[in-house]
């Protein structure tokens, strides 16, 4: 379910960042004179804003943060929608839209949450339960087959965690759903429950995702923290937490922060990094952490030099990268059940086919909005993005004339959507965890070049796929360079220093072993859900 939580602050905060510009460089010799720093951290989203925030707390103030976008947030991203009743616009978020598994009394807390909280952003908690079905005929009632996939998922669960306490072979969803009593084959509402189930958290099919990963990614959040998903409806964008995040370490206008600065090269050895960026300025750090997507590194947008090694480049090319795209409609009127959140479609002929409808003109969101819109992800948001979005409108307003054929249902009065995998800062919406993909294998993705170290959601064996993910990713890495950089070492078990890759540890090339997943044992996934 659910955008996992990712984003590009399109501007609208109360913290005016567009203000801040680049320094200027002298030339010399012909060229330009590199700006020195001891830290340069390559994205201004949420791994890097918060390993900044993790130099800053060691008292390490010369750091650099270059950002492709004209704001901070990343992934986090809001945009100007429809109109109000005064012509002003509504904000609705492009990327990360919940804040997922929030906290339990007395136990651990999702720092997404708590800092949702103390910047006072709004959300909306998503129920789950309020949900109609329907297939090309209108409302048909097949919303039983939500609780026997949630049956079939329990006995998938156990496998799992069989699986992996005993160190067997990882086996695809699709595998571990068909073993389980769960076959849907043909039926087209089956498919959509199945969609709703799982597509729409993971952005891949079944077949393609990590039964044993997919499941701990999900044991981790929300059976750590808490199994309630708040959906942000903040009309000054969810971005807002995280400028009030930088706001501790940051002044406004701060000259640290580059915005609108494009990275085109990353050069990288044991003795530091340089970073040339598309304006032809350059930087030249002692340490760099770069927070690029997976979809950046697969596309090849920044060049490394030296190439980077087999094994990272065959990590990144490994893991997936997946596309979550919303639809957004405003209407003259709200002609659906304004009391209901979610409503399931199952196309009869296409999985996937503008499945899952949300209103957002329901009470608690953006109530009087008459705004609803439709998830697609992978294929088919690759399919729209290379479409006009007139084709893409009537394809939907279609679907929408099948759901409610008793009603002269009218042409928006907006319409918009994200091309994610276009977008050239970011190539997707966030990571998935194939089958097949070890945790050693991960661990080459988390694992420092020399000096050039990484993080992001991608990197969190934990929590991929989640805004949390890139939190403690950016916070790790942080603590780490800091540990490189003398300074007391606050990551606890993580340890300080460079990351591993697993050819550094074992010197050859895993095949099977789970191991140790960044600091847990395997048997603690047992413990918090198997």
């Amino acid at each position: 379910m659910l955008f996992r939580n990712l984003a590009i602050g399109l501007a609208a905060g109360f913290w005016s960042f567009h203000h801040c510009v680049a320094v200027a460089f002298e030339p010399r010799a012909n060229e330009k004179k590199c700006q020195k720093t001891t830290v340069a951290i390559l994205g201004g989203g949420v791994a890097g804003i918060t390993a900044a925030q993790a130099l800053s707390n060691q008292s390490i103030t010369d750091f650099l943060i270059v950002e492709y976008n004209g704001d901070i947030g990343g992934r986090m991203a809001h945009t100007n929608f429809g109109k109000k009743s005064d012509g002003t616009s509504y904000v609705v978020e492009l990327g990360a839209n919940w804040v997922q598994g929030l906290g339990t009394e007395g136990g651990p807390e999702n720092p997404i949450w708590t800092f949702a909280k103390k910047y006072n952003v709004s959300n909306e908690y998503s129920n789950y339960s309020s949900i109609l079905t329907y297939n090309e005929t209108g409302y048909t009632d097949y919303s039983s087959m939500l609780d026997d996939f949630e049956n079939v998922y329990a006995t998938m669960e156990q496998n799992a965690g069989y699986i992996l306490t005993e160190n067997l072979q990882d086996q695809s969803t699709r595998t571990g759903l068909a073993l389980a009593g769960w076959k849907p084959k043909k039926d087209m509402a089956a498919q959509a429950v199945e969609w709703w189930e799982w597509d729409w958290e993971t952005s891949y099919t079944p077949g393609e995702s990590s039964l044993v990963f997919g499941i701990t990614g999900y044991n981790l959040t929300f059976y750590q923290f808490s199994d309630a998903n708040n959906f942000v409806i903040d009309q000054r964008g969810f971005n807002t937490l995280l400028k009030g995040i930088a706001s501790t370490f940051l002044k406004k206008n701060d000259s640290r922060l580059l915005l609108n600065t494009i990275v085109t090269d990353v050069t990288y050895s044991k003795d530091g990094v340089t970073i040339t960026n598309a304006d032809g300025s350059c930087i030249s750090a002692a340490y760099a952490i770069c927070t690029f997507s997976v979809g950046v590194l697969q596309n090849d947008a920044v060049t490394f030099k030296p190439a980077l090694p087999d094994w990272k480049q065959t990590a990144i090319e490994k893991f997936q990268m997946g596309t979550y795209t919303k639809i957004f409609l405003q209407f003259n009127e709200t002609f659906w059940d304004p009391n209901t959140q979610f409503f399931l479609y199952a196309s009869p002929t296409t999985r996937g086919y503008y499945p899952v409808w949300q209103s957002l003109s329901t009470p608690g969101f953006l109530p009087g909005s008459n705004i609803f819109f439709v998830t697609v992800v992978e294929w088919e948001s690759y399919r729209i993005e290379a479409q006009s979005d007139e084709k893409t409108k009537a394809e939907v307003m279609a679907v929408l004339r099948e759901m409610f054929p008793n009603i002269d249902v009218p042409e928006p009065i907006a319409f918009m959507y994200p091309r994610w995998s276009l977008t050239p800062w970011t190539y997707g919406s966030y990571s998935n965890w194939p089958v097949g993909t070890t945790l050693e294998m991960h661990q080459n993705l988390r694992a420092n070049v020399e000096r050039l170290f990484f993080a992001g959601e991608a990197t969190s064996a934990e929590y991929f796929g989640f805004l949390h993910g890139a939190w403690f990713e950016g916070r790790e890495a942080g603590e780490r360079v800091a540990g490189m950089l003398g300074k007391q070492c606050k990551n606890g078990d993580g340890g300080c220093g460079d990351y591993k890759s697993y050819e550094v540890l074992h010197g050859t090339t895993p095949v099977g072993d789970y191991g140790v997943l960044n600091g847990w044992p395997v048997s603690s996934f047992y413990d918090i859900g198997f």
